[in-house]
């Protein structure tokens, strides 16, 4: 333990967190060994930076409750009848990290991940086990089956909670941090060259290009549905009033175009009749070709018939001399 208590990480309080393309790929290959068909999740440990309230999650290591096909992870074990029984060999975990350290001692324990989906009731036990490596350690919940559009991942950090009355002790809660997708142009490239080889070469790029537009649609469609919501339960008197987010939501509005400006409605006329027209002639070049390539097909097939009847006239004739 003194290994990890060595590293200098800041306790400003958590803003905003960052998981990198290699954190995801590790976390799900670890739940596909471990957990997969089953209803138990995978934990592992988060390794990066912190800086300025800004966790930086680079890479990872797992922590899991058995070894399967060789693939070697940190013991593990929790209780699925009784929750709040589990265990962390701190050894292992430690030994880890220290390897990982020599090979770059930039990466230090921000925290750990789970695959949930959801917080469960030994979270937190286990989160002020990570206070012993951190002075703020964040949870990052990674949905490996998910269901919807949008970021699989859900970040958390506890606070303590002070009670109204003086009695009553505080104790400690989750609240939710920002958490956003990001690489670094090494790790952009590395992407997509894995996206290159998992894509399915029957598919057109046209038909490819179709698809990502209708999932930005569907997600933006899903994002306007939850601001609605969200401003309807405000309306309503169930959610108080955040002044943040209105601000956010009034900056969305006032970079919106304006729709009534004669000049904007032209240039969408322009651009729309280009397109299609680009279209139509795509259309007519491909009817054409379709044609063409019907006409040769036919003087192919009249060229092999009378070859075929030029064969059966001659035969009877060489038989009979």
């Amino acid at each position: 333990m003194d290994v990890i208590k060595t590293q200098q990480i800041s306790a400003r309080p958590i803003e905003k967190v960052i998981v990198h393309p290699l954190v995801l790929l590790s976390i799900v290959d670890h739940y596909n060994r471990i957990a997969r068909d089953t209803r138990k999740r995978v934990v592992g440990v988060l390794l990066g930076s912190s800086f300025r309230g800004t966790v930086d999650v680079t890479n990872s290591f797992a922590v899991s409750d058995s070894d399967l096909n060789g693939y070697i992870a940190v013991p593990f074990e929790e209780d699925e009848k009784d929750p709040i029984i589990w265990f962390l060999d701190h050894n292992y975990h430690e030994a880890m990290f220290s390897m990982f350290k020599r090979i770059n001692a930039k990466e230090h324990v921000v925290g750990w991940y789970s695959t949930g989906p959801k917080l469960r009731q030994n979270d937190l036990k286990i989160h002020e086990l990570f206070h012993n490596y951190v002075p703020n350690p964040v949870l990052v919940i990674i949905d490996v089956q998910p269901k919807e559009l949008g970021i699989p991942t859900k970040a958390y950090c506890s606070v303590e909670e002070v009670k109204e009355n003086a009695t009553q002790k505080s104790q400690k809660v989750f609240v939710h941090v920002p958490s956003e997708i990001a690489a670094h142009e090494v790790e952009e490239i590395g992407v997509e060259h894995l996206l290159r080889d998992v894509k399915d070469t029957t598919i057109s790029t046209l038909a490819t290009e179709v698809t990502s537009k209708v999932a930005a649609l569907m997600g933006l469609d899903a994002k306007l549905s939850e601001i609605k919501s969200y401003l309807e339960l405000v309306i309503d008197g169930t959610l108080p009033l955040n002044h943040e987010i209105l601000y956010h939501l009034q900056d969305v509005f006032n970079l919106l175009p304006n729709l009534n400006v004669n000049e904007l409605i032209k240039a969408f006329a322009v651009k729309t009749n280009d397109m299609m027209l680009a279209i139509y002639l795509s259309s007519l070049i491909r009817s054409v070709i379709a044609l063409h390539n019907l006409i040769n097909n036919k003087m192919l097939n009249k060229e092999h018939e009378k070859a075929e009847d030029a064969k059966s006239t001659t035969i009877p004739t060489a038989v009979g001399s």
